[in-house]
Order: C-alpha cells, then sequence, then structure tokens
C-alpha cells in the first residue's frame, strides 16, 4: 500500500508551481527581468518540464511550460505556439551529464555579468567566503573556481563546450557563468536550486562591491 501511494505521488508530481514560484521571487530581485532566464525541473520519467520561450518571469502560468522528453519531443498544455526555451539544450546537458540532479536553474543578473569579465580564462576564483559550504564546499579557507564559458548566439554551442569539459573534468560546484549572460545551477530539489542561485548571486554581489572597494 505504501510503495503505490509512492508510485501515485510521483506519477502526479508536478513541479510547475514551485517553478512559478522561484521565477517570481527571482524576478523580483532583478535577476530574471523581462523574458530573461529558464528554470527546469525533472519528473520521474526523465522528462522534465521548463519555461517556455519569450515568457515573462514574473507572471508566470502553468500554461507558459514545456515539457521536454528524452527523445525530444516535447508536450506544450494549452498553446502549439508555446516553444520550450532557447537554452533547453543546457538542460538538457545537464541532465545529461548529472543524473542527479532535479532541476536546473539560468538566471541573468548584473553582478553576474560583470564577474564574468574579471578575467579572460575558463574559470572564475572564488573569494574563500563561509557562503561557500552552501555550495558543498566545507573546506576551511577553500581554493575554489567557477567553469567561465563563452557565450554564444548559438545557444547548442554552449551546451556542447560544457558538456566536452565537464566530461574531462568535473565541476567543483553545481554551478557554471556564461560570459555576459548569467549564471547556471543544478541540484537534487528545486530547493536546494534556488538556494544555490541565491548563494551564487551573494557571491558575485560581494566580488564587484570587493573590486570597488579595492579588496
Amino acid at each position: 500500500m505504501k510503495q503505490q501511494l509512492l508510485d501515485t505521488v510521483s506519477i502526479n508530481y508536478d513541479p510547475r508551481v514551485e517553478l512559478i514560484g522561484a521565477a517570481g521571487y527571482f524576478h523580483a530581485q532583478g535577476w530574471m527581468l523581462g523574458t530573461a532566464g529558464n528554470l527546469s525541473a525533472k519528473m520521474p520519467d526523465g522528462s522534465f518540464w521548463i519555461t517556455g520561450s519569450g515568457k515573462s518571469k514574473g507572471k508566470l502560468s502553468q500554461e507558459d511550460f514545456v515539457r521536454v522528453y528524452p527523445d525530444g519531443s516535447i508536450q506544450a498544455p494549452l498553446e502549439e505556439s508555446v516553444k520550450p526555451s532557447a537554452e533547453t539544450s543546457i538542460h538538457s546537458s545537464i541532465y545529461e551529464l548529472f543524473p542527479d540532479a532535479q532541476a536546473c536553474y539560468h538566471v541573468h543578473s548584473v553582478d553576474a555579468n560583470l564577474v564574468s569579465n574579471f578575467i579572460k580564462g575558463d574559470e572564475i576564483p572564488l573569494p574563500p567566503l563561509e557562503m561557500i559550504k552552501g555550495l558543498g564546499i566545507w573546506e576551511e579557507n577553500p581554493n575554489c573556481v567557477m567553469p567561465l564559458f563563452d557565450n554564444h548566439l548559438k545557444v547548442p554551442q554552449i551546451a556542447s563546450d560544457i558538456k566536452t569539459r565537464f566530461l574531462a573534468q568535473k565541476p567543483q560546484i553545481p554551478a557554471l557563468l556564461i560570459r555576459n549572460h548569467g549564471v547556471t545551477v543544478w541540484a537534487n530539489s528545486l530547493e536546494t536550486a534556488r538556494n544555490y542561485i541565491e548563494i551564487t548571486e551573494f557571491v558575485f554581489r560581494y566580488m564587484v562591491a570587493a573590486r570597488k572597494a579595492g579588496i
């Protein structure tokens, strides 16, 4: 009976309400203004719900999401005109690379864009802040970096770059930064993914403030 109940909950699971709440919160912080950014959550069958392309993140409804299946097919709840986010290929790559991931969040912020230009290399050294523990780094004064990727108009190229690098070497933390674009995080729950966004944005804000202060 207990297993049947769990199976029923699994079948009826719908993360869209939680995704809408997260999008609204991020929009209020100035991280998903206009139609920027995209959020997704994986379903038990391996498919995932993702925000539709061109949708205002401050006023999403359940009909503004598209369900993407492992074979590439999609399901739009009501409008056939609703297309999956242009960055769906990045989410697909993350779920393929990290099977335990249940959510993938991507936002755009001023601080993230500024930080992405602090160096010319392919990784951003992060300050050894206490907040880094929230990303799973528990060392004292850690030497932690965030992978940095170049932006491309053709998003599948970004996804390909991510997949190639992470297959060769797993990142220290569940987050990456795309230059002049924004941060992407992934986690084993929607709540944790939301926390990761808040933590990374705190770190970026600190880095910008520290540079202004000459620290």
